[in-house]
C-alpha cells in the first residue's frame, strides 16, 4: 500500500503540470483559435469518403468541450464561429481547386451562423453543474444547431450540403428515424448524444478524489438524454409505418465517364448513344443519362431527338435525358430533365429550380463577379425553372427528377411524393470534382432521401457515383464508381403509403423554434427580474482544485 502511495504521489506533480499546460494552451488566443477550427472540422469525417458514421456520436464533444471553458460569451461565440470555418471548410474541401481563396471567404461567412451556439454551449454548460442547466443543454444545444442547419440550407447560401444528420445514410435504424422526422430529426438525435457524452466526460473530469461516482447533477440528466435517443431509435425500428410492396421497375442508368477536350459534347453523346444501344433487349422501364448529357436543344436540333426516339425504340424503353443549353424558345441557359418516347419527346420537362450558387450563377454579379476571374465560376447565370413536374413514364409508372445538388433538399423530394411520384430520380455530374470526397458525399443523399419519402431513388452521373437505394434506403444492386464508363441495370422494388416525414413535414425543426423561443422568452424575464432571480444565472468561475503536492506530500510552492 505504501509503494501504491508512492507512486500516486509521483504522479499528481505531472498531472498537475499537464492540466497547468492545457490551462496555459487554452489561455492563449492563437492556440484556441487553432484548436477551435480543429475540433469544428470533426465531423467531416464521419461524411463520405470517410463514412466513419460512428464517429458523428463524438465529434461535436471537443468543439463543445472547448466552448464551454471559454472565459466569456464573446470568446465562446468566437470557438462556435471558428469551429463553424473548420467544419465547412473540411466538408467542402473539394471547392478549393475550382473557387479557390473565395471558399474560405464563404466558409468564414457561413461559419458566423455558429457563434450563438457557442455562446449557448458556455451559457448551459459553463460554471458550476446543476440539473437544470444540464437538462435544458441536452434541448436548447440541440436546437440551436438545426437553426443554423435551416438557416444554411437556403439555396442562396449554399444549401444543406452536410447536414450532420446525412452521415447516416447507411445505418437502418437512422434510416427509420428520418421516415419520422427527416434528417433533421437525426442530426438533432446526434447532437443529443454529442452533448450528453461531452457532460459525462466534464462529470469523469470532475470527480471529486475521495468520491466513487461523479456528481449526479451532470450524470443523471446526461444518461437520461442517451437513453432518450436509443428509446426514439428502438421505437423508430420497431414502430414506424414501414414502406409497402408495389410491384417492381427496371431502370438501366446510363454513365459514359469522363469526357474532355475539343468537341467533348459531341463525344459524350455518341459514347452514351454507343451505351444506350447495348441496353436493347433487357426488358426495361426507364434508362437515365446524367446531368448535362445533351448539349443541344433538342427543338433547335431536332436530328438530336430524333436519334435519341429511335434509341427508345431499339430499347423498348422512355430515356430520360438531361439538356443544359440556350432554349430556343426562352432567353438563357436552362438544364433541362426532358423525356424522350420512341416518337420523340413526349412534352415532360423539368427545368431545374435550385441553382448551385458560383457553380450555375453567381450571387449578385454586379458586386461579386469578381470571383470569375479567380476561379471557376459561372460565366453567364442559368436560368431557373418555375414548378416541380412528375412525368408519366411509357408504362403508366410516375417519376419524380430532380438534377444535381436539387437531391440534398429534403423538401423537394417530400413534394414529388406528395405529388404521387413512384421513383425519384437525380441526374447530376461531377466530374469537376472527380478525385475528391464530393461524387460518394453526393451519392449518399439520395439513401437519405429515399428513406424520408418511403420511394426508392436513382442517383445518375455522367461520371459516377451513379447508385440506386430502395424505399427503405437500403441500396439496390452495386454502384458505378467514377472510372467507370458503362452502363448498370436495377432491378428496383416500388412502395406505396405515406411516411411520418412527408405527411407532417419538416416538425423536428418547428420543435426547435418553439424551444428557442421559450429560452428567449426565459432570458427576457431573467433580464428584468435581475440576474439574481433568472433561472439560468451567468456561469459562475469554477473553484479552483487543491493546490498540487510533491511527491513527499508536501504542498507545491507557488512561483515568484
Amino acid at each position: 500500500m505504501d509503494q501504491l502511495s508512492d507512486d500516486r504521489g509521483r504522479r499528481r506533480p505531472h498531472l498537475a503540470a499537464a492540466s497547468a499546460q492545457g490551462r496555459k494552451l487554452l489561455a492563449s488566443p492563437r492556440w484556441r483559435a487553432v484548436l477551435a477550427v480543429a475540433a469544428g472540422a470533426l465531423p467531416a469525417l464521419a461524411f463520405p469518403a470517410p463514412s466513419l458514421w460512428w464517429f458523428a456520436y463524438v465529434a461535436l464533444v471537443p468543439w463543445i468541450l472547448l466552448a464551454r471553458s471559454a472565459d466569456t460569451g464573446r470568446r465562446a461565440a468566437l470557438d462556435g464561429w471558428l469551429g463553424g470555418l473548420g467544419f465547412m471548410v473540411a466538408v467542402h474541401h473539394w471547392l478549393l481547386p475550382s473557387l479557390h481563396v473565395f471558399t474560405l471567404l464563404i466558409a468564414a461567412l457561413l461559419g458566423l451562423l455558429w457563434a450563438p451556439w457557442g455562446w449557448l454551449v458556455r451559457r448551459l454548460m459553463g460554471g458550476v453543474a446543476s440539473p437544470r442547466k444540464t437538462a435544458a443543454a441536452l434541448v436548447v444545444l440541440p436546437s440551436g444547431w438545426l437553426m443554423v442547419e435551416l438557416v444554411r440550407s437556403w439555396e442562396g447560401l449554399g444549401g444543406p450540403w452536410g447536414l450532420l444528420g446525412s452521415s447516416q445514410w447507411q445505418v437502418g435504424p437512422a434510416l427509420r428515424v428520418a421516415s419520422i422526422g427527416g434528417v433533421w430529426l437525426l442530426s438533432a438525435l446526434i447532437v443529443v448524444l454529442n452533448t450528453g457524452i461531452a457532460v459525462l466526460v466534464l462529470a469523469l473530469a470532475a470527480r471529486p478524489a475521495r468520491l466513487s461516482r461523479p456528481p449526479a447533477a451532470l450524470l443523471v440528466p446526461a444518461t437520461a438524454g442517451l437513453v432518450a435517443v436509443a428509446a426514439v431509435t428502438a421505437s423508430a425500428w420497431a414502430w414506424a409505418p414501414r414502406p409497402e410492396p408495389a410491384g417492381r421497375m427496371r431502370v438501366a442508368v446510363v454513365q459514359p465517364g469522363v469526357i474532355d477536350g475539343v468537341g467533348g459534347a459531341g463525344k459524350r453523346f455518341a459514347r452514351e448513344e454507343a451505351l444506350t444501344r447495348g441496353l436493347a433487349g433487357r426488358d426495361l422501364d426507364l434508362v437515365v443519362w446524367g446531368e448535362s448529357s445533351v448539349g443541344y436543344d433538342l427543338a433547335e436540333r431536332p436530328e438530336v431527338a430524333r436519334r435519341i426516339a429511335a434509341l427508345s425504340r431499339e430499347v423498348g424503353a422512355d430515356i430520360l435525358v438531361n439538356v443544359d443549353a440556350r432554349r430556343s424558345d426562352k432567353p438563357g441557359i436552362f438544364k433541362s430533365s426532358v423525356l424522350v418516347g420512341p416518337k420523340g419527346p413526349t412534352g415532360d420537362r423539368y427545368d431545374k429550380m435550385r441553382l448551385v450558387p458560383f457553380g450555375e450563377y453567381v450571387p449578385a454579379r454586379s458586386l461579386l463577379g469578381w470571383a470569375t476571374s479567380v476561379g471557376k465560376a459561372a460565366g453567364e447565370d442559368r436560368r431557373r425553372g418555375e414548378r416541380p413536374v412528375v412525368m408519366d413514364v411509357d408504362n403508366g409508372l410516375k417519376v419524380g427528377p430532380l438534377v444535381c445538388f436539387e437531391s440534398a433538399f429534403p423538401d423537394m423530394s417530400r413534394h414529388l411524393t406528395r405529388e404521387g411520384a413512384q421513383l425519384l430520380l437525380a441526374q447530376s455530374s461531377t466530374s469537376t470534382f472527380q478525385s475528391s470526397w464530393a461524387p460518394e458525399q453526393h451519392a449518399s443523399l439520395a439513401a437519405v432521401r429515399a428513406a424520408e419519402t418511403g420511394r426508392p431513388m436513382v442517383h445518375a452521373t455522367l461520371t459516377g457515383v451513379s447508385a440506386v437505394y430502395g424505399p427503405d434506403g437500403e441500396r439496390v444492386g452495386a454502384p458505378l464508381g467514377t472510372s467507370a464508363s458503362t452502363t448498370a441495370t436495377y432491378d428496383i422494388p416500388l412502395a406505396e403509403g405515406v411516411t411520418p416525414y412527408v405527411r407532417l413535414g419538416d416538425w423536428p425543426v418547428h420543435a426547435a423554434l418553439a424551444v428557442l423561443a421559450v429560452l428567449c422568452a426565459a432570458e427576457g424575464v431573467r433580464a428584468l427580474r435581475g440576474p439574481a432571480k433568472g433561472r439560468f444565472r451567468r456561469p459562475a468561475p469554477e473553484r479552483p482544485g487543491p493546490p498540487a503536492r510533491t511527491a513527499h506530500g508536501s504542498p507545491a510552492h507557488r512561483g515568484r
